[in-house]
């Protein structure tokens, strides 16, 4: 079964609606309209312990420009600046200076709030930004030696159907359902393909893969896919290793022959992946590829790498 934990280490206070309130003020009416249609927005964001002791939010400004942009995208007007969110951000990281010494999972989140109800609604957006101590998402063991997924029954939406470059909270019913398929058949992730039967994603995660002339390769933008912040990272890091990277369409039975398989994420950060549908990918442990990723990934965040300083901002 999967080693994810629902245990979590939460903060004191959250921020909410432009004020830091305690944890348990931080509640919503039934009737919210996101609640009952999931029209809302959210991003995670990491901060890292750095080498000399600072904390630091990876991409902090990157992912304030997706949130923004997830809430043009549905219509949701927000009431803050993505300056204002950057700010915010940091504030509920230094009243929890202490808690989250050694980093914090960030969520923030805008929904439309309680008002009128139906299709047609249009009520004032809420905004709130929460934090908790969140391990390895697909757990320490996973990272280490690797996880088993399998291609979901389920499809990736169309482009049609799913605002693909939005983080969009009621979307996330798709990969739920995937999830909850894998975990329930005894492995750790998902993954989906598109319409086209071309692999496409993880429920969480973007997907690279190494074939047998060590390319690596990754679903393109023009996919169903999220355009991942961790994914832009890698692909930016793998270029500066001289490392050859291909962003193009590929089957299911290319992962199986792979050499490796790896996804990518905020939450799942550099997530090896040992076996899809019971086919063992290269040696059936992490390969050479992802582990020089998974080290220059965890310099970067933590600080050692300074041609990538710009993408931490420091608490």
């Amino acid at each position: 079964m999967s080693s994810t934990s629902n245990a979590i280490l939460t903060a004191d206070s959250i921020w909410l609606d432009g004020k830091i309130i305690p944890w348990a003020q931080g509640q919503v009416p039934i009737m919210t309209h996101a609640l009952h249609y999931g029209l809302g927005v959210f991003e995670g964001l990491r901060a890292y312990r750095t080498h000399d002791g600072r904390l630091a939010v990876f991409r902090l400004r990157e992912h304030m420009k997706r949130f923004a942009d997830s809430c043009h995208i549905i219509q949701l007007q927000l009431p803050y600046t993505e300056e204002q969110l950057c700010q915010a951000c940091l504030e509920v990281l230094r009243v929890q200076r202490q808690r989250f010494s050694n980093g914090a999972y960030l969520r923030p989140i805008a929904f439309m709030g309680d008002g009128a109800m139906g299709l047609g609604a249009v009520n004032p957006t809420r905004v709130a930004i929460t934090a908790w101590d969140w391990g390895a998402y697909l757990g320490d063991k996973g990272m280490r030696e690797g996880i088993r997924a399998k291609v979901s029954s389920f499809t990736r939406m169309h482009v049609n159907v799913n605002m693909v470059r939005g983080k969009i909270t009621g979307q996330y019913v798709n990969s739920i359902l995937a999830k909850r398929e894998a975990v329930q058949a005894g492995y750790d992730e998902a993954i989906l393909l598109d319409m086209a039967g071309f692999v496409a994603e993880a429920s969480g995660e973007n997907i690279f893969m190494v074939n047998k002339k060590d390319i690596v390769r990754t679903p393109p933008l023009s996919s169903p896919i999220l355009a991942g912040i961790t994914r832009r990272s890698v692909l930016r890091i793998l270029k500066d290793m001289g490392h050859p990277v291909e962003e193009v369409t590929f089957t299911r039975d290319a992962l199986y022959i792979s050499n490796e398989v790896f996804f990518t994420g905020t939450a799942a950060e550099i997530t090896p992946v040992r076996e899809v549908d019971n086919r063992r990918i290269g040696t059936g442990a992490p390969g050479p590829v992802v582990k020089k990723v998974q080290d220059m990934y965890f310099r970067v965040v933590r600080g050692q790498e300074s041609r990538y300083s710009e993408w931490l901002t420091y608490v």
